[in-house]
Parts: C-alpha cells; sequence; structure tokens
C-alpha cells in the first residue's frame, strides 16, 4: 500500500487468497484492505495513538438517515456525553479532495451536529470546527487532543 502522510502505525494484515485484510481494532474484525480502508486505520490510529482519544468513544460506519437514504460516515467520534464530536471523511490516496467531499460531510453533520470535521485523503487533511453562529467552518492546523 502507497505511504501515507501520517505516521506509520503496526497495522495487523494478511493474506488471504487474492486479497488482503486489514484488523480494525474497533470492529474488532479484518476487513478487505481497500486503499480507502487503508487511510481509515492510519486515521483511527492517529486519533487514538497520536490524539489520545479513548477506542471506546470511537464509531466505525455508523449509520445515518438522510432525507430518507442510508448513509455510512466512515469515523465518528463522540464525546463523553456520547453527542458526535468529530466526523472523519476517509477518501482513497488517489482521490482528490474537492468541494464535494465537503459537501458530503457538511450534510452529515446537518444531522449529527459535531463539533469537528476531517477529511482527508491520507496525503491530505482538513481539520475544521464548527462555527455554528456565522455557519461555517474554519480550518485548524490539526484537531485537538481528547480532553475530558
Amino acid at each position: 500500500m502507497q505511504p501515507l502522510n501520517l505516521p506509520t502505525y503496526p497495522l495487523k494484515i494478511k493474506s488471504n487468497e487474492n486479497n488482503y485484510a486489514i484488523f480494525d481494532i474497533i470492529r474488532k474484525k479484518y476487513m478487505v484492505l481497500t486503499p480507502e480502508e487503508w487511510v481509515r486505520q492510519h486515521l483511527i490510529h492517529y486519533l487514538i495513538k497520536d490524539k489520545s482519544y479513548p477506542i471506546s468513544l470511537i464509531a466505525v460506519e455508523k449509520k445515518l438517515t438522510i432525507n430518507g437514504l442510508t448513509k455510512r460516515t466512515d469515523i465518528l467520534v463522540f464525546n463523553t456525553k456520547g453527542l458526535p464530536e468529530i466526523i472523519v471523511e476517509c477518501k482513497a490516496p488517489s482521490v482528490k479532495i474537492t468541494q464535494g467531499s465537503f459537501d458530503q460531510i457538511a450534510r452529515y453533520n446537518l444531522k449529527l451536529q459535531a463539533n469537528y470535521l476531517i477529511v482527508s485523503n491520507g496525503l491530505h487533511h482538513f481539520f475544521c470546527k464548527m462555527d455554528t453562529k456565522n455557519e461555517c467552518y474554519i480550518f485548524l492546523e490539526n484537531i485537538p487532543n481528547y480532553t475530558k
């Protein structure tokens, strides 16, 4: 897999027949190793190991319904009150991050009302804090570390 613009982690990868699988520490099972999954697993480890978010507050591919359609967030981090804190949208490294990527995560956030958004293809990362008063996002250098 392609090196990413994220720290390296000791990810568990196994080969079965013609496919590779990567272990997801949140779902506690091996997932097909796609380029998007490669980015997702690095971002999960980044949030846990570098930003100190507890595993217990992180959900992967959490379902939500928007305008009658079922959607899934790539990564959703909750606060200790059980409310959405961070929504993460992962793209494969080959996928350019466009306004459409931000539109997608913004639609999710209309429903979830998270404080922070992350859009990443593993090479380029955008960290945003929601400014609900002015109905916009403020770009940040990084996402804050977890604090209780």
